[in-house]
């Protein structure tokens, strides 16, 4: 199929420009980037197209950018597939403008072992509309003890390794993961997060948790996890993707780690960007997350982290939680949100309020984590796949969780007034998602 995006705002994360322009699509590529607007004939001639040849695609001047490259989605098979399957995860993903899934071990059982990995890639792949890349878990079961066989995992398909929220307390046990890892070329994927004084935390430390008599972290535990995986990376060399950096306590450490050539980067996620601890309010668990929820100052740091790249990326941290896993005190209730088809409207609240332009956002969204994997999306440049998402920068909606293509309706987003909205998303240059 060749298809033609004309009169399109092109988001372009890798030039970091915002312009309108054209874009020829040929046999799941970009086949040319028009970005002087110069017309349709122009690409036809360079190409030796006929226009008969061609479906075009009038953007009517909406945003066209490549698709979200999403690091940290949960889905549930193996062992609760009622709160999300690879089929519903993969419709809110297209719904979302999310083209690449990059989904977390930490199932019943973990992904651990070739086995298991090749059979939720098997499920991905024949009921997801989008691409989905597995990550396997750095130590079996993820219990910390053992590592995993790392160079079969990667072999079966692995793109990264990661215990997700259950660290590795054993330094050893995870110095040599770290070193065994970087012998294979792997990445890990870690939760900086001290165990000891986080365990058991439902809110961030503070005058707030205080008198909601809610038991509380310290952001320093944060802080405390984050040095001793760099203390780590100068031991071992390993590659090292911190999965949440959510308190402005961590930035310094990380931006030293930077700075002496280590080979990390870092992610937050949606949630910490644009919602703080007071939006608990009341002990609405729709708001529990792991990490908790920060403080203002925390929230602003990290856009100002984001704006000099000093975070990397953006992910929607998917997790699933049925309703009986929150409807329950808040002490009690399940941590986590469902985020794929709301991370968009909601990263653009951060360019409504003119914190973040789109090329930023879309730089941390798909180029930054698609960089980091070694992909080859997450780009608008001749050459790269045609995953690209269009959609509406200004539609105003009532986010209603009912209508949500997730099993799970979990989403701390519900009832409130959003404003962006996607319109069509492409995979390899076929649609996967249209609004009607």
């Amino acid at each position: 199929m060749t298809l033609l995006f004309t009169n399109a705002r092109l988001i372009d994360p890798e030039a970091g420009t915002d312009s309108i322009g054209a874009v020829l699509v040929q046999n799941g590529r970009i086949a040319a980037v028009d970005k002087n607007d110069t017309g349709s004939d122009q690409l036809f001639r360079t190409r030796n197209i006929g226009a008969e040849d061609v479906t075009l695609i009038d953007c009517r001047g909406k945003c066209l950018a490549p698709g979200i490259v999403d690091i940290g989605v949960k889905v549930c098979e193996p062992g609760e597939r009622h709160k999300e399957s690879y089929k519903s995860a993969g419709l809110a993903a297209a719904a979302g403008g999310v083209t690449t899934m990059v989904t977390r071990p930490d199932t019943t059982p973990s992904i651990d072992s070739p086995e298991t990995l090749e059979f939720v890639t098997r499920r991905a792949q024949a009921d997801a509309p989008v691409n989905v890349l597995p990550m396997a878990a750095l130590s079996k079961g993820r219990a910390g003890r053992e590592m995993t066989e790392i160079g079969f995992l990667m072999d079966a398909g692995a793109v990264a390794f990661s215990d997700c929220d259950h660290v590795v307390a054993d330094t050893k046990v995870f110095s040599r993961a770290l070193s065994y890892a970087r012998s294979c070329g792997a990445l890990v994927i870690a939760h900086p997060q001290d165990p000891g004084l986080s365990k058991g935390a439902a809110a961030t430390s503070g005058k707030f948790a205080t008198l909601r008599g809610l038991p509380a972290v310290t952001p320093m535990a944060e802080r405390m996890g984050l040095d001793r995986d760099i203390a780590l990376l100068e031991m071992t060399g390993a590659r090292y993707h911190a999965d949440q950096i959510t308190t402005a306590r961590a930035l310094p450490a990380l931006q030293r780690a930077k700075a002496n050539g280590l080979d990390i980067t870092a992610g937050t996620s949606i949630h910490h960007l644009t919602l703080n601890e007071l939006d608990v309010a009341d002990y609405r668990t729709f708001f529990k997350v792991k990490p908790p929820l920060r403080s203002e100052e925390d929230r602003l740091a990290l856009i100002e982290a984001l704006r000099e790249g000093l975070i990397d990326t953006i992910s929607s941290m998917h997790t699933p939680q049925d309703e009986e896993s929150k409807r329950l005190p808040f002490e009690e209730a399940a941590a986590g949100a469902v985020a794929l088809e709301t991370l968009l409207p909601a990263a653009l609240r951060l360019y409504h309020a003119e914190q973040l332009d789109l090329p930023t956002l879309f730089r941390a969204m798909a180029l930054n984590p698609a960089k980091r994997l070694g992909l080859d999306c997450g780009r608008l440049s001749e050459g790269a796949p045609a995953d690209l998402v269009l959609f509406d920068a200004d539609q105003p909606f009532v986010m209603d969780r009912f209508a949500l293509h997730s099993k799970s309706q979990n989403t701390p987003f519900d009832g409130q007034r959003m404003q962006g909205r996607v319109l069509a998303t492409y995979v390899a240059g076929e649609p996967v998602y249209r609004r009607d």
